[in-house]
């Protein structure tokens, strides 16, 4: 593993347990309709937290693409959650804005499609 990418691996694992958790307690919800997108946005979220610790891991030159989308995942789980009271979908906002905060930090500020592809042809 990349040490430097622990603390966004750890943080994207503890996504994966929130939103796996958080799709299943809401299968046993009363009114399970009402929880659908809650449920397809935490399967989706945990996903995506799984590839991305996948190429951050591996130091893949297409992490930063990967790191993006995830954020942009995590932050919709996030707020689909926090519309339900439920303690599991709390619990998955809370571990899912720490994901985003996170993977944030990874994501230079002026970071663009040209820099991407500059930093890939360097590396060749």
């Amino acid at each position: 593993m990349r040490t430097e990418y622990k603390p966004a691996i750890d943080a994207l694992l503890a996504c994966i347990a929130a939103c796996d958790h958080c799709a299943t307690a809401c299968l046993q919800e009363d009114d399970v309709k009402k929880m659908a997108r809650c449920i397809h946005l935490s399967l989706d979220c945990a996903d995506y937290c799984s590839l991305t610790a996948s190429f951050l891991s591996k130091g893949s030159e297409h992490a930063r693409l990967v790191v993006r989308q995830c954020v942009e995942i995590c932050e919709a789980c996030a707020v689909e959650c926090e519309r339900h009271a439920h303690d599991h979908c709390q619990a998955c906002a809370e571990t899912c804005r720490h994901c985003v905060e996170v993977c944030k930090d990874l994501i230079p500020k002026t970071d663009s499609l040209s820099a991407i592809l500059a930093a890939a042809s360097e590396s060749e």
